[in-house]
């Protein structure tokens, strides 16, 4: 599939004059209008009294801590649910409250969020006070649970809610329905940050305390790829900074080391595509409590230990999951897609019997890539049901496309949540095709004409003195990027000197502009995997779209380009 270039606007703009002017390119392009618009100091952030709900919560928590009353911390199994549990308890700790603890379900046992199950479990614990976090939104249930228990909870989530809300003694999220706080984008670490500043003022502590756990708020932040809007962007800085000057905690820097980043030069890409994927590695495949464990140690040994045994795990996961990649694209191959009479679904919906749970989000986002529009992956579960992962494109909200679905055909979903961008659900597995016909159908109702046809925006070209080594280094502190706030990615048309093929799926190029520039070493992950790629040949002209970044190796640094596509030019 033919994928359309198209290169992003820039408007003009006051930006400082002595920015260099492709910095200024990239951030006119993505909304910066002012000097003002790079500020990315704490002092920026949205006040910590404008979410609403956080001066119940901070009340409630304040009390439980005055009490010396237990709190157990019941969270997600993703790197963002849990950074945002290793926060809460290290904070709480940190004000001097020493009985809390925490729970993660059992993605195998017991799914996602505070069900009843979970809180019989959590009651052999005694606590006082549960506190969600990155979860318990649509815990009706689980909530009504421990009411029946005697336990107070305080849910903080960033999902969306559905159409009742539990009866908990408080409940933080920017996404509540009238909610007014100036940012719906936060993590689930960023709403329990903000939950933790609002306790620490009520305690008479410096928001400094709080703030020295930012690192672990940009992890998460970047691993649940949550817009970066400016007050993310505000956290996620004032994290790395932490981290590259080596202030992060022992967990963070021990996960760096096994993944082999450099935490001086650390950016959102290490964040989201290394440090990340070894901590949810637990979580897919065991127990995110290892997770957990790694971030919560204070000593580098013991932090070191429980990394290896998360790398070891994210290895095992890259088997499942390439696996499982290949038997899902086989799949799409069968439909042969674009062929007389075959016309392409809005979203596709695919399901195995062998697939492993744990990572059928990471099968749906790879399958994405090439099919460029929703896919939800689905994996068997007990009693005939499968459990599935969403995830869509921009333009596409895939949380609500599955609320119209489960609208319009009650009973077909058993349950689902999320977000615009992923969701999870469950349902009979005998139901699918079912499901997948109505889910294409859906998206293809909202689906504006080109949405889903994989267009490519680019930051326009590069001149041939621009790519260097110390424009790769300036983009990458440039940022930070991520979710709506893209990393820059550019354009352009190269000559091919050379061609490698690298361990089958990836391709290793020496390319040029034009025949006085310098040649350029590019590399394109996983390419030949994709349906119908083929390697260019040598002195082809080839169209490239691709990030400038740094490679480093064996003390050398040098600028590399990072192909995302590839086309004769």
């Amino acid at each position: 599939m033919r994928r359309p270039i198209t290169r992003r606007p820039v408007p003009v703009v006051e930006l400082p004059g002595d920015l260099e002017p492709v910095l200024a390119r990239i951030y006119a392009a993505r909304g910066v209008r002012s000097a003002a618009d790079l500020d990315l100091g704490l002092d920026r952030l949205l006040p910590v009294g404008s979410l609403q709900g956080v001066a119940a919560a901070a009340a409630l928590l304040a009390r439980t801590l005055e009490r010396g009353e237990r709190v157990l911390v019941i969270g997600d199994y993703d790197a963002d649910g849990a950074t945002a549990t290793a926060l809460v308890v290290r904070a709480l700790r940190r004000f001097g409250h020493g009985d809390v603890g925490f729970l993660v379900p059992d993605r195998f046992r017991f799914g996602y969020g505070l069900t009843p199950e979970i809180v019989a479990v959590a009651a052999e614990r005694a606590p006082r006070l549960i506190v969600t976090v990155d979860n318990g939104i649509a815990s009706v249930e689980g909530v009504a649970a421990a009411n029946a228990r005697g336990i107070e909870v305080l849910i903080t989530d960033h999902h969306l809610p559905g159409p009742q809300l539990p009866a908990a003694a408080a409940i933080v999220n920017p996404n509540l329905p009238g909610a007014t706080f100036g940012s719906r984008a936060l993590a689930g670490v960023g709403v329990a940050f903000y939950v933790l500043l609002a306790l620490g003022r009520r305690l008479g502590r410096s928001s400094s305390a709080t703030a020295e756990l930012l690192d672990l708020v940009a992890l998460g932040t970047v691993a649940d790829v949550v817009p970066l809007d400016y007050n993310n962007r505000i956290l996620v800085r004032a994290g790395l900074e932490r981290i590259r000057a080596g202030r992060c905690v022992p967990g963070i820097a021990a996960l760096a080391a096994v993944a082999g980043r450099a935490l001086a030069t650390a950016g959102t890409a290490d964040l989201g595509f290394f440090i990340g994927p070894r901590l949810n590695a637990a979580g897919r495949l065991e127990d995110m409590a290892v997770g957990i464990e790694c971030l919560l140690a204070d000593d580098a040994v013991v932090a070191s230990g429980l990394a290896s045994q998360l790398d070891r795990l994210n290895h095992e996961r890259r088997t499942i999951e390439a696996r499982m990649q290949d038997d899902a694209l086989a799949i799409v191959a069968r439909l042969n897609l674009g062929e007389p009479g075959v016309s392409w679904p809005a979203a596709f919906t695919l399901y195995d019997a062998d697939w492993h749970q744990g990572v059928v989000g990471l099968v749906a986002a790879r399958v994405r890539e090439h099919v460029h529009r929703p896919v939800v992956a689905f994996a068997p579960v007990a009693d005939g049901l499968a459990r599935g992962s969403a995830r869509s494109v921009p333009g596409i909200h895939v949380r609500d496309a599955l609320e119209a679905v489960a609208t319009r055909r009650p009973g077909l979903i058993e349950r689902f949540g999320g977000h615009a961008m992923a969701a999870g659900l469950t349902m009979a597995a005998s139901r699918l095709p079912e499901f997948g016909a109505e889910l294409a159908a859906e998206v293809a109702r909202r689906a504006t004409p080109g949405l889903l046809d994989g267009r490519l925006y680019t930051d326009g070209p590069l001149a041939a003195a621009e790519l260097t080594l110390a424009t790769a280094e300036r983009l990458r502190t440039a940022g930070p990027f991520g979710a709506g706030f893209p990393e820059p990615t550019f354009d352009g048309d190269f000559d091919v000197l050379d061609v490698r093929v690298l361990g089958e799926r990836h391709l290793k190029l020496w390319v040029r502009s034009s025949p006085t520039s310098v040649p350029q070493e590019a590399i394109a992950f996983g390419w030949l995997a994709r349906a119908g790629a083929a390697p260019p040949a040598r002195d082809d002209r080839v169209r490239l779209v691709y990030r400038l970044d740094v490679n480093e190796y064996q003390g050398r640094r040098r600028p590399q380009m990072l192909i995302d596509y590839l086309e004769p030019a």
